[in-house]
């Protein structure tokens, strides 16, 4: 989908674009897709010949009504084109890693190898630079040098993995569409400890005497989010609300039927840009 004229002007050339790459693999330019304005009008979002390249599975998964089903067969689709069950290397002693192994992995700590891998694939395909990883990048060469080896180390063990992830992206968006039918917003909470992890721009009260507060952040290029209020208190001092675009997310605990990151209803959001919502008690 093209965007309409005129949008997004301000991004293109002001300070927002020093997040992003230059290039991607998207249907849309890197500082569209990390601005504000995408939170208030968000787009479609493509990754290029994801569905084409196995346009016969999104065929028959749009056949098949039962959510569970068009799961089962996602993966073993996965399972059978990648041979996440044969052993390789010189030793064969060794699985191929799916990226369902690094969604749990990122679970348990999203600043290891895993998060690395990840955050790297947002790079390439959406041009979202990564902002943290076991520090501000932009401030920390510690971080930097430390980011560069655990993506570098865990590239060397999820060969064909960014091609999964592509397959789940494209998966996580038909499943949306169909389950969510015209949302383009989903309510998320995110808590935190560190609020300087992330670039702040400004604070404001909100009006009506409610009590929130309002910021425009920036998110890291991949963040952690829940669906339930009461879960994100569990993992931070402060409770962000936020209105995600329904294109921005990744995956959600539910799209499979078993338990993987299911337990605190969360979901891998797409950063840049967002206004968001401090609840306070």
């Amino acid at each position: 989908m093209r965007p309409p004229e005129n949008l997004y002007h301000q991004n293109i050339a002001g300070d927002h674009s020093r997040s992003s790459c230059s290039l991607n693999r998207c249907n849309l330019s890197p500082w569209i897709i990390g601005s504000e304005e995408f939170q208030a009008q968000p787009l479609t979002l493509e990754i290029d010949g994801a569905r084409a390249t196995d346009a016969r599975l999104f065929r028959r998964l749009e056949e098949i009504p039962d959510p569970e089903e068009r799961s089962r067969l996602f993966h073993d689709y996965l399972r059978v084109k990648f041979g996440l069950d044969e052993q390789t290397g010189p030793g064969r002693g060794k699985t191929a890693c799916s990226c369902l192994h690094l969604l749990r992995t990122w679970g348990a700590d999203s600043n290891g190898q895993a998060g690395a891998v990840l955050k790297g694939w947002v790079e390439s395909r959406f041009g979202l630079l990564a902002t943290y990883h076991r520090g501000r990048l932009a401030d920390d060469p510690a971080a930097r040098e430390a980011f560069r080896l655990d993506r570098m180390r865990g590239a060397a063990r999820t060969i064909g993995v960014l091609m999964q992830l592509d397959l789940l992206f494209t998966y996580c968006q038909a499943e949306l569409q169909r389950r969510l039918p015209g949302a383009r917003w989903k309510t998320l909470y995110r808590g935190t400890h560190d609020p300087e992890e992330y670039s702040i721009q400004s604070w404001s009260d909100d009006s009506g005497g409610k009590p929130k507060r309002l910021a425009l952040v920036q998110l890291n290029n991949l963040s952690s989010f829940t669906s339930d209020r009461e879960v994100a208190w569990e993992f931070g001092s402060q409770v962000w609300e936020v209105q995600v675009p329904v294109s921005k997310i990744v995956f959600f605990s539910g799209l499979f039927p078993e338990s993987l990151l299911a337990g605190e209803s969360e979901y891998l959001v797409l950063g840049g840009y967002y206004n968001i919502r401090s609840l306070l008690y």
